[in-house]
């Protein structure tokens, strides 16, 4: 609900305005006077702000500039009478949206506050969407080439399409906030915000009016109103990461916010409606929690509508090549430094890796690598591993083995490529015409592996 804040010495006006808008649903407060206006925006946050031109010993105009030194993006609307609207009109090139001449009708009054109230909430969501954009929350930012995460892309694009509660389980270090975030901007609810909360990084007695916002004086050092995050995310998509690690306590009250889709702020007596879409991740077993009594049954089933298990990065190798060398592009450029690729043994090492850390902990051994290399090619000395490789649960022969990595390897590398066989055979250190002879030992062609997906 939108706040609004008039600012107008005629009391009669005054009550008047602030009946008109609390008609149309809109939250109001009035004041007389500068004062009481800059202590209001002081201590809260609101969407619009209507004063009167010409106030008792004040100027509306200047009353405006203070209050945009407080708050920025707060939108004005100037009040004026006939014979002052060049003043008004001088007015808006200082910052106003717009200004209402005296007398007006109640149509004009709700037309300009709409007005004004659609271009805040246009730049909110412009802004939000640059953010989004500039970080590239999307698809393109999933690499899967491996069949575990082609089925995950899937559901992430139908899940999208929907506006159930969406539960991401996975392994710390997965990319849960990376496919919460792409389901964010392929949803319906693209332009409105996208926060999130690290629920195991707030303490529990702070974790409450982050989530719900607090009244001053709720408590000592509330000294001014402040929104709740749930507040804060509109009709846009909320993220509760590490959901697991609320509290029994929390996670009661969090229930009844998702039954009743309203809430009350700390010291508050006025319901807040929660209009957002909830994403929750866990690196638990949820399910399992419940049965230990560490997670309320009833939360788990209203935030498990939509399940998505991310695959460890362990389960995934045919992806590692192409991660790897996504992210060495990536610090190639944040670093100017003349990277280009892996060496054969290097790859070699990262594919067989066992990568506890997941997609996380690739990512931070190829900027290191990049960091510390002298040289064009990543050599496997750089890569700082102290765990042990991946060894499979079932030993094959030695020939055997070598040849089922050697086909695994060329096909990872032809995919790379996009089936260009010279660019296949530089990668891996191979003359063109012997990284043939290994195609033809593994029964693999080229133009399989062209424009693949």
């Amino acid at each position: 609900m939108e706040k609004i804040l008039i600012v107008d010495d005629d009391l009669s006006l005054l009550k008047i305005l602030k009946m008109r808008l609390e008609v149309e649903k809109y939250r109001v407060i009035g004041v007389s006077n500068g004062a009481d206006a800059l202590t209001a925006v002081n201590d809260d946050s609101f969407d619009l702000a209507i004063i009167d031109y010409q106030l008792k010993d004040e100027n509306g105009v200047e009353l405006m500039e203070s209050l945009k030194k407080i708050s920025p993006e707060l939108q004005v609307i100037i009040l004026t009478a006939y014979g002052t609207i060049k003043k008004a009109v001088s007015a808006m090139k200082k910052g106003a949206h717009s200004y209402l001449t005296k007398p007006f009708e109640d149509s004009e009054l709700i037309h300009h506050v709409k007005g004004c109230l659609e271009k805040t909430q246009l730049k909110r969501e412009v802004g939000e969407l640059r953010t989004m954009v500039s970080k590239k929350y999307g698809f393109e930012n999933i690499i899967a080439k491996d069949e575990k995460m082609k089925a995950v892309l899937k559901e992430i694009v139908q899940a999208g399409d929907t506006d159930s509660n969406i539960l991401i389980e996975g392994e710390s270090g997965t990319g849960k906030e990376l496919v919460a975030k792409s389901i964010h901007v392929t949803s319906n609810r693209k332009h409105g915000p996208f926060l999130a909360i690290n629920c195991a990084a707030i303490p529990e007695s702070l974790f409450e009016s982050e989530l719900f916002g607090f009244k001053k004086g709720a408590f000592t050092g509330a000294v001014k109103n402040k929104k709740g995050l749930l507040e804060q995310a509109g009709k846009g998509t909320f993220f509760f990461d590490e959901i697991s690690e609320i509290s029994i306590s929390i996670q009661a009250k969090l229930l009844r916010v998702l039954q009743e889709n309203e809430f009350y702020p700390l010291g508050g007596d006025e319901k807040i409606k929660f209009e957002a879409r909830i994403i929750a991740a866990t690196n638990r077993n949820l399910l399992g929690e419940v049965s230990k009594g560490n997670f309320r049954e009833d939360l788990y089933y209203r935030i498990h509508v939509i399940p998505i298990l991310l695959p460890p990065l362990r389960e995934r190798r045919d992806s590692i090549p192409l991660l790897a060398q996504s992210f060495l592009n990536e610090f190639r450029q944040q670093m100017k430094k003349d990277v280009d690729k892996f060496s054969s043994a290097a790859m070699e090492k990262l594919i067989s890796a066992p990568w506890p850390g997941n997609v996380r902990e690739l990512k931070n051994v190829v900027e290191y690598c990049v960091a510390m290399s002298s040289n064009p090619v990543i050599s496997k000395d750089l890569i700082m591993m102290d765990l042990p490789e991946y060894v499979r649960d079932e030993l094959k022969p030695f020939k055997e083995a070598k040849l089922a990595f050697e086909k695994k390897y060329i096909i990872q590398l032809l995919e790379l490529t996009n089936g260009n066989v010279s660019r296949a055979a530089k990668l891996a250190g191979k003359y063109r015409a012997d990284f043939y002879d290994l195609m033809k030992k593994c029964g693999l062609k080229a133009e399989d592996f062209r424009d693949a997906v």
